[in-house]
This record gives structure tokens, C-alpha cells and sequence, in this order.
């Protein structure tokens, strides 16, 4: 297999603040291959970094095989990309967006409208070519960004959260794209995304967190690093629960704000026994089979941070504080 992408100790600084912490890891030719962690990870830089918006403060990375620093142009040409904020101008149409894009890259004359009416089907737009972005539902946006990306013929389709605030129903048509570019087209697809139930679609994922990569596998092998089934349980005391699971039971815990959470192999068998034992008062119990939650829980400790603030707040902190010093 041919790695279309290469990360050797990538790190990035703002200042003091180190966003990316000397991380490696590979991306296979026509993989879908997932970052998975919180806002505030180090996701977002990585992606900036593999674009070339960003500089690395030290280490390397390869896209196509051109270096990100000292190949900005070629690594462009091969890269489509598309971020989480909004990137469309609204008071143009879809095709006026598209052609824009089109001249950008450079896309030979005699193509350029060929390829646009082709994303365009692609993505089941065609029929609003002419009409103004600002009359477009947010998955329709969606769906002209990724279009957009497309349009050059890119080796690598970058997505930074590509889903985020959209619908569910949305949320899986986009999937559905994504998907078909990968069977039909035989791209491949870097995203970043701190939804669990979308990561499972990746081939492969890194889960990041406080810009290290703490574990990278598949869905499946990510997983199997859990063990057995998980069991949550709140009980009338559940700091002491806690120490009975422990001491008498041998259970190792997994964290969770919410309740009780630890692994056990076949728990079916397990809590018949542990509810007629347990000398405190269990209010609830369930199980399941592990998730990508849990692994991340396992691997850090706590559950993806939903109101972490962006790690992109560093980069504007590090320039404000820069531009004041110049002064």
C-alpha cells in the first residue's frame, strides 16, 4: 500500500502553548482515515499544518509525497479541502462559486465546465446551479463545499468536522457522499470529527487528545482494546460502590462523570450475580458492548470535552500577543 500521507514527531507551538506534540502516523493511499478527539485536541492544526496554512515548529510531514513546507504549491494542486466554518459566497450561485474556484486551481479552460456540471451531479445539485447560495439549506452548503473540493481532481480530500451542526438526517446524507467518493472515485479522505457514530465509518482512526495520539486502528480494533462488556451502574453511594467493585469484585473502572462504568467478560452472567450480592442499592444497571466512547473514556480518562474551547483560539491568542509586542 502506497501512503499517500506521511507525519514524522509533527509538533506546533503558539508561544508557550503547544498544541501538537511531536505526533506520527501515516494515511493510506484511498483509506478514509479519521481524527477523532475534542474541540481543543489538536485536530484542526494538524489539518492546517497537512494544507500548509500552518507551519510545523518542528518535524515533518509529506502529502502526495511533497513536503508541506518546502512544496506549498504542489501539496495545494493535490489537496481538496474543506473547513468547518462556512466557505461560500452567498450572494454568488452555485455555479458562480464553483467557476470561481475553478479559475483559482487553474483548471484548463476546456474543462472547466465539464467538471463543474460533473460535481454537480455528484452531489445532486445540478438542478440549483443558477440559484443564490444564500437560498441553500445548511446540508446543501455542505454538499457545494465538498463539490468544490472535488472540482480540481485532488489526491486528498481534507474535511475538518464535516458534519458539524447539521442534522442527523443530514449528517448521513453527507456520509453518503463521502462514502461513494471513496468506492467510486478512489479518494482519499483525512476528517476530523468528535462524533463518535461518525468515526465508525473510517477505516482507520487516531484518537487525539491534548495533541497526542494516545491510540490508532481500526473502528473494530479500537474496540477489542476495552475487552469484555461494559456495564454502567449508579448505586445509593457511589463512592463506596466504587471500592466494593474493586476490592471484592476485581473490576477495573472506567471513567465516567455520570456513573459507575467497567468492563466485565460476559456480563450476562455477571450482574444476575452482582445484583443479588451487592450490599448497597442499585438504582440502575445496563450493559453493552464497547464503543468508541469507551475507548476513548479508557484511553484518557474522560469523555470528549463538548464545550472545550477551540484550539484555534490559541493561534489568535499567539497573534494578538505578537502583534502587541511589535507595538
Amino acid at each position: 500500500m502506497v501512503a499517500v500521507i506521511e507525519v514524522q514527531e509533527l509538533t506546533k507551538k503558539y508561544g508557550d502553548i503547544e498544541a501538537v506534540k511531536g505526533i506520527s502516523f501515516h494515511v493510506q493511499e484511498g483509506e478514509v482515515f479519521g481524527f477523532l478527539g475534542p474541540n481543543g485536541a489538536g485536530k484542526t492544526t494538524t489539518i492546517s499544518i497537512l494544507c500548509t496554512l500552518l507551519s510545523p515548529t518542528s518535524g515533518y510531514a509529506k502529502v502526495n509525497g511533497y513536503d508541506v513546507v518546502r512544496q506549498k504549491d504542489e501539496v495545494r494542486q493535490a489537496i481538496g479541502l474543506v473547513f468547518q466554518d462556512p466557505s461560500l459566497d452567498e450572494r454568488l450561485t452555485a455555479w458562480e462559486n464553483l467557476m470561481f474556484h475553478a479559475l483559482a486551481y487553474r483548471v484548463p479552460k476546456g474543462e472547466r465546465e465539464r467538471r463543474i456540471r460533473e460535481v454537480l451531479d455528484m452531489v445532486e445539485l445540478a438542478g440549483r446551479a443558477e440559484d443564490l447560495v444564500e437560498t441553500f439549506s445548511g446540508g446543501m452548503k455542505r454538499r457545494l463545499e465538498i463539490a468544490r473540493g472535488l472540482l480540481h481532481y485532488p489526491r486528498v480530500l481534507f474535511l475538518d468536522e464535516p458534519t458539524l451542526g447539521l442534522d442527523p438526517q443530514t449528517r448521513n446524507s453527507i456520509w453518503e457522499y463521502i462514502l461513494h467518493l471513496k468506492k467510486e472515485e478512489g479518494i482519499t479522505i483525512f476528517m476530523t470529527t468528535h462524533y463518535m457514530d461518525e468515526a465508525e465509518n473510517c477505516d482507520r482512526i487516531a484518537i487525539i487528545d491534548y495533541g497526542k495520539i494516545v491510540a490508532l486502528d481500526t473502528p473494530e480494533g479500537l474496540k477489542a482494546m476495552v475487552g469484555g462488556d461494559v456495564v454502567r451502574l449508579v448505586t445509593e453511594d457511589d463512592r463506596k460502590a466504587e471500592e466494593i467493585l474493586r476490592e471484592s469484585y476485581g473490576v477495573k473502572m472506567i471513567r465516567d462523570r455520570d456513573c459507575l462504568c467497567f468492563e466485565v467478560d460476559r456480563a450476562e452472567n455477571f450482574i444476575p450475580k452482582l445484583i443479588r450480592e451487592f450490599p448497597l442499592r442499585i438504582d440502575s444497571i445496563s450493559m453493552h458492548r464497547p464503543t468508541l466512547e469507551d475507548v476513548f473514556l479508557k484511553l484518557t480518562g474522560h469523555e470528549i470535552r463538548p464545550q472545550a474551547p477551540d484550539e484555534m483560539d490559541n493561534l489568535r491568542s499567539f497573534v494578538r500577543a505578537h502583534s502587541r509586542k511589535k507595538r
